[in-house]
């Protein structure tokens, strides 16, 4: 039914529930997981003209490189594929998934409501109202993104 999974990642250790679930359904289906990360390019466009774009973007291609590596790392022994991309998050996770003719994406969501979501957005919300293939969206809580990061210092 799957034979390819997009999740998209930020490298966070908060991710690990996010992975390990497209791990079960990548076992169950024998599918390739993706590991996708975009670097939002629509963030700093409102920095000062003087910033160095070039040093910036470099920055956070850096920062893609190193988060598509944590992702390939959780992900233990089995094979996956990586990419970095640049752009809108939302539009470039469902670009991915439709030019790699990927069945289904699984990825985290912060679960923010009211006020917060308004002023954020949410890439989640976007993603699985654009997506052409099912979405699995995992609930990322604060307190689970601080346990993580304690675990990982430790």
């Amino acid at each position: 039914m799957y034979d390819r999974i997009l999740v998209p990642t930020d490298g966070s250790p908060s991710m690990q529930s996010v992975v390990d679930h497209a791990l079960e359904l990548a076992d169950v289906h024998d599918a390739t997981l993706h590991g996708l990360y975009v670097v939002d390019t629509g963030s700093f466009a409102t920095l000062p003209v003087e910033t160095t774009w070039d040093g910036m973007t470099e920055m956070l291609r850096e920062e893609g490189q190193q988060a598509v590596s944590t992702f390939a790392e959780m992900t233990g022994d089995e094979p996956v594929e990586t990419v970095v991309r640049e752009g809108n998050p939302s539009g470039e996770i469902v670009d991915y998934a439709e030019r790699c003719d990927c069945d289904a994406i699984v990825m985290g969501t912060h679960g923010r409501g009211g006020i917060d979501r308004l002023l954020l957005g949410s890439v989640a919300e976007r993603v699985v109202r654009a997506a052409p293939v099912p979405v699995v969206t995992m609930p990322i809580s604060d307190r689970e993104e601080e346990r993580a990061v304690e675990e990982a210092e430790s």
